[in-house]
């Protein structure tokens, strides 16, 4: 579960369901409020909800147009939503469930069933939120492990080294020394020493 509190969008144009619903969900979310299908797509973009409870029949846009706009969004798409409305037809659920609704429940609603709802579907969306989570850092580390073979596989084969200065033969055709060839090639890190040969050449004394 996440720390903060999760947050339910109730949107519907009869202020007395919408004070029903916020007082059946205001112990264990944050609950947001809508009073028409435009109000609720300025407000879902400004606050993102987990949970969306949207009526049907509203003035302006229905709810069905609003659950459309919501799930052409892609940013949006992901948000769960339950309808909540006196249209209890078979086609009128079947429409609702069509525009990507994940549920379908008829007024008058009862609200421990909605409770239930609510939090099963919640909980539903959290896992999926951390599979998705998971998945992308999995392929943020594939796509690192990716670019590190990527770099390997330019230090295999034959390399052309000079028997004299020992530079090498970039795939350039322009010759660097090794330390500035791998530094390019590789994320590999350089110290510098002294070997006991060229101490013994180059500084006798200290030998």
């Amino acid at each position: 579960m996440r720390g903060e509190q999760l947050k339910v969008l109730v949107v519907d144009d009869e202020p007395t369901n919408v004070q029903l619903l916020i007082g059946a969900l205001k112990m264990h979310y944050r609950v947001l409020r809508a009073g028409n299908g435009y109000e609720a797509i300025t407000l879902i973009k400004q606050e993102v909800p987990d949970l969306i409870l949207l009526d049907v029949m509203m003035p302006d846009l229905s709810g069905f147009e609003v659950a459309r706009l919501i799930k052409a969004d892609e940013a949006l798409s992901s948000i769960p939503i339950i309808f909540l409305t006196a249209l209890d037809s078979f086609e009128a659920m079947a429409e609702g469930l069509e525009t990507g609704a994940i549920d379908y429940l008829s007024k008058p609603v009862d609200l421990n069933l909605l409770k239930l709802r609510v939090h099963n579907h919640l909980e539903l969306k959290q896992r999926t939120d951390l599979i998705r989570e998971q998945r992308d850092e999995l392929q943020r580390v594939n796509d690192a492990l990716e670019e590190a073979l990527a770099r390997i596989k330019r230090l295999e084969g034959t390399f052309a080294i000079c028997m004299h200065c020992k530079s090498i033969r970039s795939d350039q055709e322009t010759w660097q020394k090794i330390e500035e060839y791998l530094l390019e090639h590789t994320d590999a890190l350089f110290s510098h020493g002294i070997c006991p040969t060229c101490l013994s050449r180059h500084y006798p004394s200290f030998a």
